[in-house]
């Protein structure tokens, strides 16, 4: 008898903690959603353990286990952090002040000035000076440096970060300061920017390094209290966090290094849906992960877009992520009406708790999620599989009182509730799709989360898009995801020479220090317990014409780097399909090197296993609302639909983790994958 291992993924959203299950042939045994506790996210976590337990898994056997967290995300918009002191060489104690000096909406002079993670008052000059060329204009100043570091600790400072100008080119004052300082001070969470992402460009850099001393003490706290609580369990596999870029590395890693997985709950999605999409033969997508807080969008063009350009709350990211966009609101976003009569939906949400009217936890006010049960699309006695009873007479009693705002009925104003969210999506998706050179209409709609499906068909009829896919399991996709990520990690330097500078093979020396660098971190990653499959590196630089402001990041074979005339022509071709032009003649320089190691996993898994089984028979018909008319939707549990029978809307398909609606004008049919396939009506 074959002794089967479990792969178990975990994402820890805002409204919903996600949990799946796979077994070693790759089929999802257990799939669960638990309300997610933002005081101790951990809990959830356990919860969702044992009735992992309650269903047979043998948590003992667990041989992966992969999680994904907003804490660091929440910790950062909430600014509930660490109180951080910030050490920078003389002269730049208001780089967090200054920021970029650029208006973050040139339509409005009078925008806010966004507040820094550390005051004025916590941020210490330290007399030393290091040049671009790597050379020391100033030695570091140690007894200045450690009467600094002692008045920051008077004032109540856990965490530091130490950000000194050019410290990417020479690292060596700030290594010298976090020893000096650690020796003092071993309790303090120390951070400095040569470690955290050495790329010029000061700012970006210092901000990276603060954030992770921010949220760095109640990350390292949480791994703590999950480490020590899944040890009842007997639960002996390495604990892994995913990370921004969508891959992964140990809870230890991410416990030093947090700021690399601040997006990691919505690139676990990408990656999954990069997984499902390439399964279905489907290579160009666009995400919609539609949870209970947020709407997130990516495009996936056979590999996910990476960005350097990324946002969390009001602070830009530097290092390398999932390109994934925050577009609009979730099922649980609140429904309003301001002050001139119009109706709003979100950004503000209900989340777990009080969450939506119709949960009866104490919250009071209409969400999107109380418009689809009041329009009959959702069924309050089969909400999570049955788990847990909604409460249609407080739905109707919330959109009533929003209603008598508007002069609305509560249907009206169900309906109104998912128009403006659609709208609001639309209004922020097709701008988005124009900036990134793409016509939506090419691309299949891939959804997934706990509302993703039900709100996908009036998105894709808003935007043009024919087609919708939904994977199995779609509520729980970014736990998916965790178990089919890889060990994954990006590395920089920053060169900025022009080309006809490079001394021979110079570029290729860089590139093998980087991927040098890489493979340590691999083999240190790997002694945690995790078993790859084999290593592969993504070499990429970041390049411009001489004179402009702005690079593109182009990827480069083993033959570009070693011939940096051959880089070039890469560049050249690359600018052209961005910009329409090029300009052959013109210099080239080579801003950033950057290289990207990943480690693979022995095997992928398998979604689902083919759906061929079911009668593709409706179980029931049900009344509902939509669009102002009154139809009879078919209703089916999901597990009847199958490859050969095709289903027009209105129809209603029902699962544990989320329901599929599909509005008249599409029709759906399973493929061999267990996807579900929706396609416009001629």
């Amino acid at each position: 008898m074959v002794e089967i291992h479990y792969r178990l993924g975990i994402d820890i959203g805002g409204t919903f903690t996600d949990a799946i299950v796979t077994d070693g042939q790759g089929q999802i045994v257990a799939a669960l959603k638990i309300p997610s506790i933002a005081d101790a996210p951990e809990q959830a976590i356990f919860q969702a353990l044992d009735q992992l337990q309650s269903k047979g898994v043998d948590t003992r056997k667990i041989e992966l286990f992969v999680h994904g967290t907003t804490l660091g995300v929440n910790t950062l918009i909430e600014r509930s952090g660490a109180v951080t002191g910030l050490l920078v060489t003389k002269g730049f104690r208001d780089v967090l002040e200054i920021r970029r000096l650029r208006l973050e909406n040139t339509t409005n002079l009078y925008g806010d000035k966004t507040l820094p993670l550390v005051p004025r008052q916590l941020v210490k000059e330290i007399n030393e000076r290091q040049l671009a060329d790597s050379r020391v204009l100033t030695p570091l100043d140690p007894q200045q440096l450690l009467q600094a570091v002692d008045e920051l600790v008077l004032e109540g400072v856990t965490a530091l970060a130490i950000s000194f100008l050019h410290s990417y080119a020479n690292a060596g004052h700030e290594q010298l300061a976090e020893q000096l300082i650690r020796e003092r001070y071993p309790q303090l969470f120390i951070c400095r920017s040569s470690a955290i992402w050495p790329q010029q460009r000061e700012f970006e850099r210092t901000l990276a390094t603060v954030m992770n001393a921010y949220v760095g003490e109640r990350m390292g706290s949480y791994f703590k209290r999950l480490q020590d609580g899944i040890g009842p369990y007997g639960v002996s596999a390495t604990l892994l966090s995913t990370m921004s870029n969508g891959g992964m590395m140990t809870a230890a890693r991410a416990a030093a290094e947090p700021v690399r997985t601040l997006l990691s709950g919505p690139a676990s999605g990408v990656i999954g849906a990069t997984f499902i999409a390439e399964q279905a033969g489907i290579s160009q997508v666009v995400t919609f992960d539609m949870g209970g807080t947020s709407v997130d969008v990516a495009l996936i063009d056979k590999e996910p877009a990476y960005s350097t350009e990324n946002r969390v709350g009001d602070f830009p990211v530097i290092i390398p992520a999932v390109d994934v966009t925050a577009i609009g609101a979730g099922g649980g976003s609140i429904a309003w009406v301001d002050s001139v009569g119009v109706l709003k939906v979100g950004p503000r949400s209900a989340g777990a708790k009080p969450g939506p009217a119709c949960y009866n936890r104490g919250g009071g006010q209409a969400t999107t999620t109380d418009a689809y049960l009041h329009l009959g699309i959702l069924q309050a006695d089969r909400f999570l599989g049955g788990q847990m009873q909604l409460f249609p007479e407080l739905a109707e009693q919330a959109l009533t009182i929003l209603g008598d705002q508007l002069g609305l009925t509560a249907r009206q104003t169900a309906q109104a509730i998912l128009d403006v969210a659609t709208a609001n999506m639309y209004a922020q998706f097709s701008p988005l799709m124009a900036r990134k050179g793409v016509d939506p209409r090419d691309f299949t709609l891939l959804a997934y989360g706990g509302a993703g499906p039900m709100h996908a068909f009036l998105m894709a009829r808003e935007v043009g898009i024919r087609r919708v896919l939904i994977p199995p399991s779609p509520g729980t996709l970014c736990a998916l995801g965790c178990t089919v990520a890889n060990l994954r990690n990006d590395f920089v330097f920053t060169l900025h020479k022009h080309s006809r500078g490079l001394d021979a093979g110079e570029l290729q020396t860089h590139f093998f220090s980087l991927e040098q660098q890489g493979r340590r971190w691999i083999e240190d990653e790997a002694k945690g317990g995790v078993n790859l499959g084999g290593t592969y590196v993504i070499y990429s630089a970041d390049m411009r014409y001489e004179g402009q402001a702005f690079d593109l990041e182009v990827t480069l074979s083993d033959s570009d780097i070693s011939d940096p005339k051959e880089a070039e022509i890469r560049f050249h071709r690359k600018y052209e399909s961005v910009f329409g032009i090029s300009q052959p003649e013109a210099e080239v320089m080579f801003v950033n090197l950057r290289a990207s190691i990943v480690g693979l996993l022995p095997s992928k898994i398998r979604a689902a296993s083919p759906q061929v089984a079911g009668s593709g028979k409706p179980v029931e018909t049900r009344g509902i609302t939509f669009d102002g008319l009154d139809y009879q939707a078919k209703v089916l549990n999901r597990e009847h639909l199958n490859t050969a029978t095709r289903i027009s809307g209105p129809a209603i398909l029902e699962e544990y983790d989320t329901t599929v609606f599909i509005p008249p004008g599409y029709t759906i049919h399973g493929d061999a994958n267990g996807n579900i396939i929706g396609e416009a009506d001629l």
